[in-house]
């Protein structure tokens, strides 16, 4: 299993970046999918720039503090847990990834990977807020 965590303080109130980061249907600001397919209330299906679907299930949600779900697809599965703490009108986030690759060659790759996929999502999410003006 590799585990993955990162921190970031948002220039921005809790409510703004919850909402950005749990919107399924305003998910342009982010430089990495194509589209997101809503399954059910739970579930929807993530597919990469170049055509790549992971599933997701969410399974918590407590709005402008916590929000997790599972993820799987052709080359990994695990867990996701997002952190949303307001402190003086900014927000931390702390993203946390679990994953297991499904092929062990790939063990040695998959915490890099994560780094850096967290690393561009922050960043996206850091532009976007910028964007909609905090």
């Amino acid at each position: 299993m590799a585990v993955s965590r990162i921190k970031a303080v948002l220039p921005s109130n809790v409510q703004k970046v919850w909402s950005i980061v749990t919107s399924l249907e305003n998910y342009q600001w982010r430089s990495d999918l194509d589209r997101i397919e809503v399954l059910n209330e739970k579930q929807f299906v993530e597919y990469t720039n170049a055509g790549f679907p992971t599933t997701f299930t969410v399974t918590l949600s407590e709005p402008f503090r916590r929000w997790e779900f599972d993820m799987e697809n052709s080359s990994m599965s695990g867990h996701w847990t997002g952190i949303f703490t307001e402190k003086d009108g900014q927000t931390e986030i702390e993203f946390t990834e679990n994953v297991v690759p499904k092929k062990l060659i790939m063990m040695p790759f998959v915490k890099a990977f994560l780094k850096r996929q967290q690393k561009q999502y922050v960043t996206d999410l850091e532009k976007a807020l910028q964007d909609s003006g905090n």
